[in-house]
């Protein structure tokens, strides 16, 4: 059993960055791929970006370039790094930890972005 915790929401002027991070308990993550997703009001969740075992990482096409992904296994901990936060990414984002028929998911943290 995991427990995944997010935090770093918030609001954010267009343009602006926040670093969500996504706190593991119950179980070491260095086993699981992670990921975080995002669903917007009246849409259907997505996948943001996800990294795997070995570090791969994958993003949506929308987030390239302005999302990073990272994983610090020591600290059982993975991050999304957003930059040039646009209204469009306004969500609420959920930590997401997948291991063959495992599957694991956070409550979710609110980001808005909006001037």
């Amino acid at each position: 059993q995991v427990q995944l915790v997010e935090s770093g929401g918030g609001l954010v002027q267009p343009g602006g960055s926040l670093r969500l991070s996504c706190a593991a308990s119950g179980s070491d993550i260095s086993i699981y791929i992670m990921g975080w997703y995002r669903q917007a009001p009246g849409k259907q969740r997505e996948l943001v970006a996800l990294i795997t075992q070995g570090g791969i990482t994958n993003y949506v096409d929308s987030v390239k370039g302005r999302f990073t992904i990272s994983r610090d296994n020591a600290k059982n901990t993975v991050y999304l790094q957003m930059n040039s936060l646009k209204p469009e990414d306004t969500a609420v984002y959920y930590c997401n930890a997948e291991f063959l028929k495992y599957n694991y998911w956070g409550q979710g943290t609110q980001v808005t972005v909006s001037s």
